[in-house]
C-alpha cells in the first residue's frame, strides 16, 4: 500500500503539475473520510502519510470541553471522561489515539479518486491565477478552442482557456477553430468551476499593445503612448510624445511607407488609425486630435472641462465625423468635452456670452457699459476676477489706470460681500421643522446650525453620513453617529411594522 500511495502521488504530480505535497494532502483527506465511516457516531480523524516511504497513520482525537457543557458524543469529552484517560487532560486540550489504519487500494477508486481530482482542480485553478495575475493589460496569444453564438474560447496552454465575447471583437470578425489570434487580458473572475480569464479586442489597450510590438521605439522607452481611443473595427486615435527631440513620434509609428501603422490596422481588421502628437498644452493637444480637420478657433472652459472648436463650414462634416466619430474619439484621447461648431456660431455664442458678461458687470459695479465692455474683452468674466485679480494688472488696461483700478477692485469686494450677506440672511430666515428641534438629543442651537446646511428634518439628518457633520463647531463623530441613529430611528420602526 505504501508502495502504491507513492506511485499514485508521483504520477498525479507529473501528469497535472502539481506539487506532490498537495497530493499526499488530498490523500490523507481521503483516507480520514474513509475511516470516519467505521464509526457510528461523529469522529475526528486525521492521517499522516510519510512523505518518504508511503507508510501512514490514522488517529482520533477529541476535545475536551467543561463538565457543564453538553459534550459532542464522538467528537468531545467532559473533563471527567478525559481525566479517565490522561490525568493531566483540562478544558481547552485535545485528547488523540492511535486507530486501525483502513487499506488505501479499498478507496482508491472512490473517496480517494474525488478528493485528488477536487484538490487537483484547486490547484490548477491557484496555478493559473498565479501564472496570470500580474499580466492584466498584456497581450496574449493563444489558440480558438470553440465558437459559440455569445463568445468564442481561447486556448493559452497548460489548462488556461480565455472568454472571448463576441462584443469584444473587431468589427465584422470571423474566427474558427485552431485559428490563432492575440488578445488583450482585461480580468481574471475567479468561479467555483475554475478561474475565467476575459480577454478583449476592443479595448484601447490592444492598439497600444500591438504598436509596441511593431514600433521598437515605443519597446524602448523612446516613445511614450499618452492615450488611446477606438470605435473598433473602424477608427482609433492614438496619442505619441518623444522624449528624443530628434525623433519624429508620428514619423516613427508610421513608419516607411506607412508599414508600422498598417500592420496594425491589419490585425484589426484594417481599422484606420490617426496618429496624434502629444501636447502638454490642452488646447493644442484637442487641435491636433481633431485633425484631419483643420481648427480656426479654440475657446477653453477649464471649470467645464469643455472647450468650444470652431471650424469652417467646408470642414464641419469633417470634424464631427461620420455618426460624431471623429469628435468623439478626440474627446476621449484627450478628456475634454469638445463642442464643434462653424466660425459663424462661434461668434454668435461669444457675444451672447460677452453681452451677458457686460450686463452682469455693469449691475454689479456700477459701471457704464464702456468700462465693462473693455473689462469683458480683456478677460474679465466674473465679480471674483475683477475683486482679487493683481492690481497691477488691471492698471495696464490701456484707459485705465491705479485709482480706476483700486476703485473697481473696491466695488467687486463689496458686491461680494453684499451677496454673501444675502445668501445669509436667506439662511438664517429657513426654521428648523419641529421634528428636527423636539429630536431626543437636539438643542435650538445645533438645530440652527443645521439649518445652514440645508438640514432641516428629522429626514433630511437621517440621510446625511458622519463626515457631512463634522465641519459643524463642537461636534464629534460620536456625537454626529448619535444624532443621525435617533433620526433614522423611525425608517426601522416602519420596517419592523411591515
Amino acid at each position: 500500500m505504501s508502495k502504491e500511495i507513492l506511485m499514485v502521488a508521483e504520477a498525479v504530480s507529473n501528469e497535472k503539475g502539481v506539487d506532490q505535497g498537495i497530493i499526499f494532502e488530498a490523500i490523507e483527506q481521503a483516507l480520514a473520510m474513509a475511516t470516519k465511516k467505521r464509526y457510528e457516531e461523529g469522529a475526528n480523524i486525521r492521517v499522516v502519510i510519510d512523505r518518504e516511504t508511503g507508510d501512514y497513520q490514522s488517529f482520533r482525537w477529541w476535545d475536551v470541553v467543561a463538565d457543564d457543557e453538553m459534550a459532542e458524543l464522538g467528537t468531545q469529552f467532559t473533563t471527567e471522561e478525559a481525566i479517565e484517560q490522561d490525568p493531566t487532560l483540562k478544558v481547552g486540550d485535545t485528547y488523540e489515539e492511535t486507530v486501525e489504519n483502513i487499506a488505501f487500494g479499498r478507496i482508491a477508486a472512490q473517496t480517494a479518486k474525488q478528493v485528488i481530482v477536487q484538490r487537483v482542480k484547486d490547484a490548477e485553478r491557484e496555478l493559473i491565477i498565479n501564472r496570470f495575475r500580474h499580466r492584466v493589460g498584456e497581450l496574449l496569444s493563444g489558440t480558438v478552442k470553440k465558437v459559440t453564438r455569445d463568445h468564442i474560447v481561447v486556448d493559452f496552454g497548460e489548462n488556461a482557456e480565455g472568454m472571448l465575447p463576441r462584443e469584444e471583437l473587431v468589427g465584422r470578425e470571423i474566427f474558427r477553430i485552431n485559428d490563432r489570434t492575440r488578445v488583450i487580458l482585461t480580468a481574471i473572475r475567479e468561479e467555483t468551476r475554475g478561474p475565467q480569464l476575459l480577454v478583449s479586442r476592443a479595448a484601447p489597450e490592444m492598439l497600444v499593445q500591438l504598436f509596441q510590438i511593431e514600433v521598437p521605439e515605443i519597446a524602448e522607452g523612446i516613445i511614450e503612448i499618452k492615450g488611446a481611443a477606438r470605435d473598433p473595427g473602424q477608427r482609433a486615435k492614438i496619442a505619441v510624445k518623444s522624449k528624443d527631440a530628434r525623433i519624429d513620434p508620428v514619423g516613427a509609428c508610421v513608419g516607411m511607407r506607412g508599414a508600422r501603422v498598417q500592420a496594425v490596422s491589419n490585425d484589426l481588421d484594417d481599422e484606420r488609425v490617426d496618429i496624434v502628437l502629444w501636447d502638454d498644452n490642452p488646447a493644442q493637444l484637442v487641435i491636433n486630435a481633431m485633425a484631419p480637420a483643420e481648427v480656426e478657433s479654440i475657446v477653453v472652459d477649464e471649470d467645464s472641462n469643455t472647450m468650444d472648436v470652431a471650424v469652417n463650414d467646408e470642414n464641419l462634416a469633417q470634424a464631427i465625423g461620420k455618426g460624431g466619430q471623429n469628435v468623439r474619439l478626440a474627446s476621449e484621447l484627450t478628456g475634454w468635452n469638445i463642442n464643434v461648431m462653424t466660425i459663424e456660431d462661434a461668434q454668435q455664442k461669444h457675444e451672447a456670452e460677452s453681452s451677458s458678461f457686460v450686463e452682469s458687470l455693469m449691475t454689479a459695479l456700477d459701471v457704464d457699459e464702456d468700462v465693462a465692455v473693455v473689462l469683458v474683452e480683456e478677460g474679465f468674466t466674473s465679480i471674483e476676477e475683477v475683486a482679487y485679480v493683481p492690481l497691477e494688472e488691471m492698471s495696464a488696461i490701456e484707459g485705465f489706470d491705479e485709482d480706476i483700478a483700486e476703485e473697481l477692485r473696491a466695488r467687486a469686494k463689496d458686491a461680494l460681500l453684499t451677496m454673501a450677506l444675502a445668501s445669509e440672511e436667506q439662511l438664517t430666515n429657513v426654521q428648523p421643522a419641529e421634528d428636527l428641534l423636539t429630536m431626543e438629543g437636539m438643542d435650538a442651537e445645533l438645530a440652527y446650525k443645521l439649518t445652514a446646511k440645508s438640514i432641516i428634518t428629522m429626514e433630511d439628518l437621517a440621510e446625511q453620513a458622519v463626515d457631512d457633520l463634522m465641519d459643524i463647531d463642537g461636534m464629534d463623530e460620536e456625537k454626529a453617529a448619535a444624532l443621525i441613529m435617533t433620526a433614522r430611528a423611525p425608517w426601522f420602526a416602519e420596517e419592523q411594522g411591515e
